[in-house]
């Protein structure tokens, strides 16, 4: 990739919400050459990914363009499996009123592409956008357990592990074993691997071809475990997730 891009994406990447930043400013926090800042950030105002405040002459601030709103409804556009899940994910919130996410592939992580939050008072949250890796909780698990043998076995050669908590697998057989019995089982469960206190269980969706494209999953604070709680939940992702492939030309009965 162009140095000059990563640059540019490092200066990006020093926005923060709604804050308005300056030169300076984006200077100290890039750590880039201040030369170097200034004509990549006045590039960036062309292309219409930053925006000039001009307050004063001295007080001049910059801040993220509306480019990234238009860039980023046609990244939800293409996005057709998102769609189509999102009324089947809030039949399921609301049957079930537990966090619901919906988890694809991105290079080596899961990136969580929707999600709806429950009403509880004690409640889990997963922001659109957070990238996880393969290893560890139950959509990124499912989404590494369904891909290609040789996938599999490239991503896990040079894969340094991070232990998350007690749970978190650590073992690359054991994260082959827990692998193969979610493609046996056809579904994911993660006990506290990614975050304390945390359940989560997750049903593949997959494309006309049988592909699994991505992961539906719901987690539970540990605290609100039960075996009968864990059947009704399962039973509900699965028939959500079928009902998804379904309207993405996937044959399946969905009587079974």
């Amino acid at each position: 990739m162009s140095q000059s891009l990563l640059k540019a994406i490092k200066i990006l990447d020093c926005f923060d919400g709604n804050r308005d930043l300056s030169l300076m400013n984006l200077v100290e926090i890039s750590g880039l050459p201040k030369t170097t800042v200034y004509r990549l950030v006045s590039s960036l105002e062309q292309a219409g990914l930053l925006v000039k405040i001009k307050r004063s002459g001295l007080d001049v601030k910059y801040r993220m363009g509306l480019k990234f709103l238009e860039l980023g409804n046609k990244v939800s556009e293409q996005l057709e499996y998102r769609k189509i899940a999102l009324p089947y994910m809030r039949t399921l919130n609301n049957e079930l009123n537990e966090l619901v996410y919906l988890a694809v592939i991105e290079g080596d992580e899961a990136v969580y592409v929707e999600q709806l939050n429950s009403t509880k008072p004690v409640r889990l949250v997963i922001k659109v956008g957070r990238r996880s890796p393969l290893y560890a909780g139950s959509a990124p698990k499912l989404l590494l357990a369904f891909m290609g043998s040789d996938d599999i076995e490239e991503y896990l050669k040079d894969l340094d592990m991070e232990k998350f908590t007690d749970n978190t697998i650590y073992d690359k057989q054991k994260l082959k074993d827990e692998l193969k019995l979610i493609r046996e089982r056809g579904y994911s469960i993660s006990q506290a691997e990614r975050f304390e206190e945390t359940m989560g269980f997750s049903y593949p969706v997959r494309d006309y071809s049988g592909k699994v494209i991505a992961s539906l999953g719901v987690s539970i604070p540990v605290t609100d475990y039960s075996p009968e709680r864990e059947k009704v939940i399962l039973e509900n992702i699965k028939k959500s997730a079928e009902h998804v492939s379904v309207e993405l030309g996937y044959v399946q009965d969905l009587q079974g």
